[in-house]
């Protein structure tokens, strides 16, 4: 292995103030030998590692003291000083932890000094009152209770204090919290000292229980009682505010608890006070007048399902369940607590909630069998497989075990675990194997379709409680079964994982049972014949995910199989070597040798040595028609289990091979698999070169006599470098003028893992290779020409390699850098959009070099700017970078000065946008928060932004147009119209309407003089590029203006954007520190909002809403209170225009609602991931009312709205699970939005539909209407969207109502194909059971009604020609049908 320099680590120093610095002086003696002498010495030391070695010897010398000395000034003024730096000290430095540790051992004459000055200390961090210093006392606290004798005796004598000081922060967190509301950063910040407070009162009642011994405590006018009393109070309060973060509400009910338990009285009633409450059964006369008045809300109000389940999670974390401590009054409170816990399943639609009920359950499952050890017969009876308890929870399992979350997924598999242990606990000495509960388990799971992910995680725990033999006597197809469903990659880790378990068990029992010859035949046909079959044969997704998940386990369990696998592969190797569809043998041996080695079973010189492939056949793989073959060739040569084993000579050869052939793959993925395996390649040649240089370094002469004969070690280097240089000649050839697209990736990819590979780097002995040293002139033009590449991520690679070793090229020719500028700056105003990427991406490049800045300079002089003095003490590239923007600022100007004259000829001869891109990629490569040029960088944002602003007044009505494809506007607005008109009358042709179709040739008679149009402007001042051009025909169309002005703004948003991103923030005018203003941004905000509300392109407002992102993300932590609640604002006033139906409002009704969605998507993303997400909710409650009106008669624009921003929300992943909770009364706005008699409405809702299925039965792969794929059983589907059972029952019955027509007329519900296409996405699972109340049975009468109709509308349909509408509503009405006659 290579020795890798460790990271260093940072220890902050601790500093003494004067005064005691002054007074540990005074005891310090001349010889510096004495205590104080090494304290003060430590005290002044400024590095917090050579601190903590100081403490060592401190405390050491201190270990050493007599009790005379103990007494002594001197010792009491070093413990004092030690205190002072262990509550100065914070929580997480390392230099605490030491002194703690260290402080543990002291002896006891030592400790009673200690602790008084321990105590004094802690008396004054008590006396805070500042509330920002709360949490550092609390830490404190908590760091004194963590194996800290000395800390813990320290809190026993302040006890009352302590309980006090925490009652008091408690108090004044909670109300400075209520006055912050709307602060996000500052509620979240104190919430989490609010969290730190709660815990570290648990940690006193826990650990300091010295105090608690006796009754004195316990009278009501003891002042520890009053303080337990409040605590007691605030944790209730605590608890029932919804408004707080759930983990402090959580944290509130463990600590409600565990007060109770302690000051509760007679013990022996706890689980029944417990229960009661829980039960929602506590009566205020049976219990003490302590617990009415500090936790009476709990026996007095309702209590939220929340609530409930934060004290089912204390009771079950803070009670005592071992042992049988609380006897029968316990076993009762265990049962109940799982009754409280399902009744809330279908209850609690928050995603955080439903994770924490499913680590709840698993806590309950836990105690349960912590309590059967010792339980009575009448609990093991209430638990047993066959109990009403089990039922429900084998409900629960079956109900979440594919749920979206992979917690509770998680969480589904351990219940389902421990129910099998539980019932194993409840047996009385039977022989498990044999038990009908665990028979009927079997058959149920083995009744499953494999598409069922739960099966698998369900299936492992069953084996390793029953035995594989068992499942294998009932099906031995079963390992193949699973084999074959691993060609679904969402089902592969599933099934790799449950066959793992089976394979191992059935090894163990094997073993067991015969002998090893005889055991490994019986193994290898169970599981690695079907394996070798698959391989050879199956098809190329399945073998491949049989080889990533499967292979490397089977290895593992059985490293000698490896033999047998390839001595059955190499028998018919040379007959099957597989197609462009099929591995065959040769691919099969591929693979497994490939697997083998990766994990250590195999090196390459024994695979050569022994025969078990020749090179011939590694060949062969490496150019085989299958993709995947050759990928497996390469990573037998690339991937090897040591990263420092040494290539050998053969390896090189075989990888030049490769090279040669398999630059120019098709496939991306195939192309991604080589560079990598590659990479890993170069990784393994750099680190075993260093240990090779190290190996040099280290031997003596005679060993590296002895040595020689054996190994060349320079001799090997020098191979290394001549093997890396010629692939660099490879790779370089490849990139000619003219290769293809796949050449040029996988050449730069290769070459910038090179370059990053072997770049010189700290700790490295020696530099095996330099691809700075491979580079001339000639390859540097190559790489350039490569950002003329039409595909972007070439310009990347391209760029990035360059920038890798740009200290190595030498641009300072001043010719050169003329003419790659005025390249630049040609691209940039191209009409083809991928030049401006071009000219970004070039002048990126220059921005590097020195002189770069005379270049700009001279142009810029032509163009009568102010010049940039080069003496300026700022970095090469923010001077460069600078002078740059300055030059296409100035030129950017010019020509939106000319577009405002004519817009047709900007967009045939001068599109702005590429001007823009450039800025805007310059800009982003700096590092804009350490910049020198404040004043100039300043200003230069100002006319940034001002220009801005310009080119969108040219260019935004065009796309604000309610047809910006070029179709006559319809606006009304006077003033946007008449720009329109001019506009539209300027690229209108003379004699035709043809011009999407036909260009338009500018000549001297079409269009304006252009003399004419600057007539009032001198000569000079036309850009040069513009003036050059001036006189040239040019072709345009339409659709040259419309992608001009939609690039225009897509640039300007990506511009602003990021200035606001990047740029730091000047919060005081006279502040010198930032660079733009509040002012500015707030303007930048309303641009935003204006374009975004008001444009109708979408590639317009696309762009602006990522712009708009940039900025929502930077306002949400802002610091200012006036910009933090700036989203806030905007959403309440958008949510306001909505709903007030405006007839003047300029909100797009049409075009899926243009930018409103994702204007208001953006608001959202903005809220905090950790807060309560508050805006979220009150969007989505406010649009479902709109989406759903009470009154028809209403305005139905703000119902359109609604429906299209809710498809929005719905379709942003950024929301995750908070958005699932509202997932049915989506599907039910859509569903009655459906049967409005308006197609806007109608329109809306089949989009908002199809966003909603997609949502929660995912996006659907395959091609079969029958798979049960993107399906979910029909007690899963309604256990998550309780609410949607009644509701599609109701509409299904008005729907067949609909359709029972007695006068022979066709009648068919707008909704009914809505509700036929969800239940058809349900299905009856063998694993419904009795204890389900969300069953289908109650749709099947109306689905039968619908389906004895059939015969009768078809024949009236094909009368009528209507036929192909009911269709799909009659299928899917017969595949449900099918479905539910299984019930």
């Amino acid at each position: 292995m290579v020795l890798k320099k460790k990271k260093e680590i940072q220890v902050d120093a601790f500093v003494l103030e004067c005064q005691e610095l002054e007074t540990l002086q005074s005891f310090a003696d001349a010889e510096d030998q004495n205590l104080a002498s090494l304290l003060l010495h430590c005290v002044q030391l400024s590095d917090g590692i050579h601190q903590i070695y100081c403490i060592k010897q401190i405390v050491t010398l201190l270990k050493k003291m007599d009790r005379n000395s103990a007494c002594s000034p001197m010792i009491k003024c070093c413990l004092d000083i030690v205190g002072v730096m262990y509550f100065s000290l914070g929580a997480k430095n390392p230099l605490k932890k030491v002194l703690a540790s260290s402080l543990n051992g002291l002896p006891e004459h030592i400790m009673t000094e200690a602790v008084h000055s321990f105590v004094h200390c802690l008396k004054e961090e008590l006396k805070t009152t500042d509330l920002c210093l709360y949490r550092k006392v609390m830490d404190n606290l908590a760091s004194c209770m963590e194996n800290f004798s000395l800390g813990k005796a320290s809190i026993n004598k302040l006890f009352k204090e302590v309980l006090q000081f925490l009652q008091k922060s408690l108090v004044e967190i909670q109300e400075e919290n209520r006055k912050l509301s709307g602060n996000s950063i500052a509620e979240t910040r104190l919430m989490h000292d609010l969290l730190v407070a709660i815990k570290v009162s648990m940690m006193l009642l826990q650990k300091v229980q010295e105090n608690f011994q006796g009754n004195l405590w316990k009278k009501p006018s003891s002042l520890v009682w009053q303080s337990m009393c409040g605590l007691v109070k605030s944790f209730t309060n605590f608890l029932m505010d919804e408004g707080l973060l759930p983990t402090v509400q959580t944290t509130s009910g463990l600590a409600v608890i565990l007060f109770i338990k302690t000051m509760f009285e007679p013990v022996e009633k706890l689980p029944c006070l417990v229960s009661d409450l829980l039960l929602r059964s506590v009566k205020c006369a049976s219990v003490p007048e302590w617990f009415v008045s500090s936790c009476g809300s709990l026996c007095t109000e309702e209590l939220s399902d929340s609530v409930l389940l934060f004290l089912c999670h204390g009771a079950l974390a803070m009670l005592e369940w071992k042992n049988g401590s609380m006897g029968e009054n316990g076993e009762k409170l265990l049962l109940d607590i799982p009754l409280v816990l399902l009744s809330l399943a279908s209850q609690l639609k928050e995603s955080n909630m439903a994770v924490s009920l499913s680590r709840i359950l698993a806590i309950w499952t836990n105690s349960a069998l912590d309590v059967l050890e010792s339980s009575s017969q009448n609990l093991k009876c209430s638990l047993n497989g066959n109990s009403n308890t089990t039922g429900k929870l084998l409900e629960y399992v079956y109900t979440h075990w594919e749920h979206p979350l992979d917690v509770v997924r998680h969480q589904a598999k351990l219940i389902f675990k421990n129910i099998l242990r539980i019932h194993q606990a409840t047996l009385k000495g039977s022989v498990a194997k044999s038990d009908p509960f665990l028979s009927m388990l079997t058959e149920s799971l083995l009744s499953l379709e494999w598409h069922v992910k739960g099966k698998y995680a369900s299936l492992g725990c069953l084996v390793e409680c029953v035995g594989v033999e068992n499942i294998l006597t009932v099906d031995r197809t079963i390992p193949a079964q699973i084999l074959d469903v691993m060609s679904d990659q969402t089902l592969a880790p599933y099934a790799s994982d449950l066959l793992e378990t089976m394979f191992i068990n059935h090894k163990s029992h094997l073993i067991s049972a015969f002998q090893k010859t005889i055991w490994i035949n019986h193994w290898h046909d169970a599981w690695v014949s079907p394996l070798l079959l698959i391989l050879c044969e199956g098809n190329p997704d399945q073998t491949t995910y049989v080889i990533d998940y499967y292979l490397p386990k089977l290895l593992k369990c059985s490293p000698d199989s490896l033999s047998y696998m390839i001595k059955i592969l190499q028998a018919s190797a040379d007959a099957n070597i597989g197609s462009c569809n099929t591995r065959g043998a040769l691919g099969a041996l591929m693979a497994c040798l490939r697997t083998s080695r990766a994990h250590g079973h195999l090196q390459f010189r024994d695979i050569m040595r022994d025969g078990l492939l020749s090179t011939g056949c590694v060949k062969q793989g490496l150019v085989h028609q299958h993709n995947q073959v050759r990928i497996d060739a390469l990573g037998l040569l690339c991937e090897t289990h040591r990263s420092t084993e040494i290539l050998t000579m053969e390896e090189m050869q075989l990888i030049q091979f490769f090279i040669t052939y398999n630059l120019n793959s098709q496939s991306p993925a195939v192309r991604q698999q080589i560079c990598s395996l590659l990479k890993k390649l170069f990784c393994r040649i750099q680190e075993s070169s260093q240990v090779l240089y190290k190996l040099e370094q280290n031997k003596t002469k005679q060993e590296l006599i002895k040595e020689s004969a054996k190994w060349d070690h320079f001799a090997t280097l020098q191979q290394y470098k001549d093997f890396i240089s010629s692939i660099c000649d490879k790779l370089f050839e490849a990139l000619f003028p003219g290769s293809s697209h796949p050449t040029r990736f996988s050449s730069l990819t290769i070459l910038g893992s090179i370059a990053e590979i072997f770049s010189a780097t700290e700790g490295q002995t020696q530099a095996v290779f330099q691809l700075a040293q491979e580079i001339d002139s000639t390859r540097v033009q190559t790489l350039i020409q490569c950002f003329a590449s039409t595909f972007e991520e070439v310009k990347v690679l391209a760029f990035e390699l360059l920038m890798k070793l740009h200290d190595m090229l030498d641009l300072q020719d001043s010719e050169n850098l003329h003419l790659l500028f005025q390249a630049a700056m040609d691209l940039s105003i191209s009409t083809k959009p991928y030049d401006c990427v071009t000219a970004s991406y070039l002048l990126n490049f220059l921005i590097h070099h020195k002189g770069l800045l005379n270049v700009c300079l001279k142009y810029q002089q032509v163009a009568h700017t102010f010049q940039i003095n080069e003496d300026m003490s700022a970095s090469t590239m923010e001077k460069n970078t600078l002078a740059v923007i300055k030059y296409l600022l100035a030129n950017l100007e010019r020509e939106i000065f000319q577009a405002e004259k004519s817009l047709l000829q900007a967009a045939a001869s001068f599109p702005m946008y590429g001007r823009v891109h450039c800025i805007t990629g310059a800009l982003q490569q700096l590092p804009l928060n350490n910049l020198t040029l404040m004043i100039e960088w300043r200003q230069m944002v100002a006319k940034l932004i001002l220009m801005s602003y310009r080119l969108s007044s040219v260019v935004s009505p065009i796309v604000q147009s309610s047809s910006p494809e070029g179709l006559i506007p319809m606006d009304t607005d006077s003033e946007t119209a008449g720009r329109l008109q001019t506009i539209l009358h300027e690229i209108q042709p003379r004699d035709t309407n043809d011009y999407f179709t036909q260009a338009k040739i500018l000549k001297e008679h079409h269009r304006v003089d252009f003399e004419k149009l600057t007539d009032n402007e001198p000569v000079e001042n036309v850009c040069p590029e513009i003036r050059g051009k001036e006189r040239q025909t040019c072709d345009v169309t339409a659709q040259m203006v419309l992608v001009c002005c939609w690039r225009s703004m897509k640039e300007i948003s990506l511009l602003l954007g990021m200035l606001c991103k990047l740029l730091p923030l000047q919060t005081v005018s006279e502040s010198s520190d930032g660079l733009i203003t509040v002012e500015q941004v707030k303007d930048i905000g309303d641009y935003f909002k204006h374009h975004l509300l008001q444009s109708r392109h979408r590639g317009a407002f696309e762009l602006a809403y990522t712009g708009f992102v940039m900025l929502t993300e930077i306002l949400s932590r802002c610091t200012s209170e006036s910009l933090r609640t700036l989203p806030q604002q905007w959403l309440y006033n958008v949510l306001e225009e909505i709903k007030s139906c405006d007839p003047s409002s300029k909100l797009c009704a049409t075009r899926r609602s243009a930018g409103i969605p994702f204007y208001i998507q953006a608001l959202l993303a903005s809220e905090p991931k950790k807060s309560k997400t508050n805006l979220l909710k009150m969007t989505m409650n406010e649009l479902i009312s709109l989406a759903v009106p009470v009154n028809e008669s209403l305005n139905i624009i703000p119902q359109v709205h609604s429906l299209n921003i809710l498809r929005a929300l719905f379709r942003d992943t950024r929301f995750g699970e908070n958005i699932i909770p509202y997932i049915a009364d989506g599907i039910q706005a859509a569903i009655l939005g459906f049967t409005s008699p308006v197609w806007a409405v109608r329109n809306s809702s089949t989009l908002l539909f199809s966003t909603l299925i997609t949502r929660i039965f995912g996006v659907k792969r395959g091609k079969d209407e029958n798979s049960k794929k993107n399906r979910m059983t029909g007690r899963e589907f309604f256990s998550r969207f309780p609410t949607l059972y009644p509701f599609l029952l109701q509409q299904l019955e008005v729907a067949a109502r609909t359709m029972d027509s007695e006068t022979g007329e066709l009648k068919l519900h707008p909704s009914l194909f809505l509700l036929l296409l969800i239940l058809g996405k349900l299905y009856p699972s063998p694993m419904d059971g009795t204890y389900s109340a969300l069953s289908m049975a109650p749709f099947v009468p109306f689905i039968m009604s619908l389906h004895s109709d059939w015969l009768f509308l078809a024949r009236n349909a094909c009368k009528q020609h209507k036929a192909s509408a009911l269709l799909s509503s009659l299928t899917t009405a017969m595949n449900i049908f099918l479905d539910l006659s299984a019930l």
